[in-house]
């Protein structure tokens, strides 16, 4: 039977994964604490009293910026202080004041070098996710799809590539592409699987490297005529899941 493997989240964007021994989910609603910051990279018209969606490429993010990858962050959700390893040095500030964001903007225009388009600017508003389709989605990775993909390019692929909330053991390769619009519970949360994920260059970022190793949209694209892996799923009765939880098709 289908099972959750891990759990994410990603509390800045395009930053370091945050693994989770359990959510709890609201319906309609990604989670809590996911994408709550993002990086502008020069300016983006977002305007954080209208927050609406802008595309990953107004942000810092792995699908320009590989070099991210060098960085391991931590964020804490209590005090939403944010640390950053790497560049040759250990670096913190709370990012919900206006000292912290600047320290981190002038931090991470050093680090950032020509890839800076502008100005960066930390971004965020109340209830406001920078999410990639602009809808309070959580997003499923097939590991059984990772697999395959890996014996296709003929290496190990990291499933954090995908940058998913839910990875699932026990699907058939490419199980769930089939998904959209059926029903599951995971715990005590019923979804609905709703789009299918297109991928883009960011899973070409060696995580251990900081490097473009891999072209796997490119690969999807030559062996299915699509760039398809993984899917997207609206939460219609919440609660919580764990790791271990099983997948009950409705």
């Amino acid at each position: 039977m289908p099972q959750i493997a891990s759990l994410y989240r990603y509390p800045v964007k395009g930053f370091s994964p945050e693994k989770l021994d359990m959510a709890d989910l609201r319906p309609l609603h990604r989670f809590d604490g996911d994408r709550v910051y993002a990086v502008e990279n020069g300016p983006s018209g977002f305007d954080p009293e209208a927050p609406g969606y802008l595309p990953k490429a107004k942000f810092l993010c792995l699908m320009k910026n590989a070099r991210l990858a060098a960085l391991d962050t931590h964020f804490d959700h209590a005090t939403h202080v944010w640390t950053i390893d790497g560049h040759g040095e250990r670096f913190s500030a709370d990012l919900s004041d206006r000292r912290g964001r600047i320290a981190t903007e002038i931090f991470l225009a050093d680090f950032m070098g020509d890839e800076r388009r502008g100005p960066l600017k930390v971004l965020s508003a109340p209830g406001h996710a920078f999410t990639d389709v602009g809808k309070p989605y959580v997003s499923f990775i097939n590991l059984a799809s990772v697999a395959a993909i890996s014996a296709m390019v003929g290496q190990e692929v990291d499933p954090l590539r995908f940058r998913a909330n839910i990875n699932l053991d026990g699907l058939q390769p490419w199980q769930e592409l089939e998904l959209v619009g059926r029903e599951a519970r995971i715990g005590d949360v019923r979804f609905r699987f709703t789009k299918r994920t297109q991928r883009c260059a960011a899973t070409n970022v060696n995580l251990e490297t900081a490097m473009r190793d891999l072209d796997i949209p490119k690969t999807l694209l030559r062996e299915f005529d699509h760039m398809d892996c993984g899917i997207y799923a609206d939460v219609l009765e919440g609660g919580r899941i764990e790791v271990g939880d099983s997948l009950r098709f409705a």
